[in-house]
């Protein structure tokens, strides 16, 4: 018997992620990590233009980066609550920041989850699955 799993993908179902981040590296893990043949990840280089992708499409999860040029992820997360449509999306912040002050920050202003990097992408994929089931039981 063979020690090794068979590859599973742990992302399941239709699943539409936007990912916002200015480094274009994160933006390309972030793709080939948590895409599956039913999870189209897509991406956007800016705190604008993730909020204008979240205003005008349907996403089920948003992960945000924190420090980014323009609108911060701090910002971000601010027009996300402020807009009806998206006030219950559920936001994972993604960032190299691991300061109280910034994980206090986040929540405070209403992310779902918090995950630094460097980023365990399989580790980050069950976040995501679990922060969906909470989300969909709430709204349950």
């Amino acid at each position: 018997m063979s020690s090794e799993a068979e590859f599973t993908y742990v992302l399941q179902g239709d699943l539409r992620i936007l990912v916002t981040d200015d480094d274009p590296i994160m933006r390309e893990f972030a793709s080939v990590y948590l895409s599956t043949p039913t999870v189209n990840v897509e991406t956007a280089d800016c705190g604008e233009a993730g909020l204008a992708r979240l205003r005008s499409q349907h996403f089920d999860l948003a992960l945000v980066d924190l420090d980014m040029p323009g609108i911060s992820g701090f910002e971000m997360l601010e027009h996300i609550r402020a807009n009806p449509r998206l006030r219950d999306l559920p936001v994972v912040i993604v960032t190299s920041n691991e300061d109280m002050a910034s994980i206090d920050r986040a929540y405070a202003l209403g992310a779902t989850s918090f995950v630094t990097k460097p980023v365990n992408w399989r580790l980050l994929a069950y976040q995501l699955r679990f922060v969906l089931r909470a989300q969909r039981a709430l709204a349950a």
